[in-house]
């Protein structure tokens, strides 16, 4: 199984990035998608999350209203559209899948696949 994130990059405070993350090598039915970002010096911490059943999202109160998760299950693609981007948003951030209970969501534990991540700067 791989994940491979693209979309990163350099961006001004309050500007916009749509980051994509591409999974192959099993079927994803089932799975939920998430992302995390890790500032330098800080833990991991969870941004985003889509569940497979439904399409129910969950975010962290840190970019709820600027951020936006989407997937495509044909093409085992998950998205996060992130918007009015803040200089705190800079880090690097990665996609996961997995069969995690819905209890673990919000949870790197909840996930079984990550992928190497991908580095959002935002200047002030």
């Amino acid at each position: 199984v791989q994940l491979q994130a693209s979309g990163g990059g350099l961006v001004q405070a309050g500007g916009s990035v749509r980051l994509s993350c591409a999974a192959s090598g099993r079927t994803f039915s089932g799975y939920n998608w998430g992302w995390f970002r890790q500032a330098p010096g800080e833990e991991r911490e969870f941004v985003a999350a889509i569940r497979w059943s439904g399409g129910i999202t969950y975010y962290a109160d840190s970019v709820k209203g600027r951020f936006t998760i989407s997937r495509d299950n044909a093409k085992s693609t998950v998205y996060l559209q992130m918007n009015s981007l803040k200089p705190e948003d800079t880090a690097v951030y990665s996609c996961a899948t997995g069969l995690g209970v819905l209890t673990s969501i919000r949870s790197p534990s909840g996930y079984n696949y990550w992928g190497p991540g991908t580095q959002v700067t935002v200047s002030s």
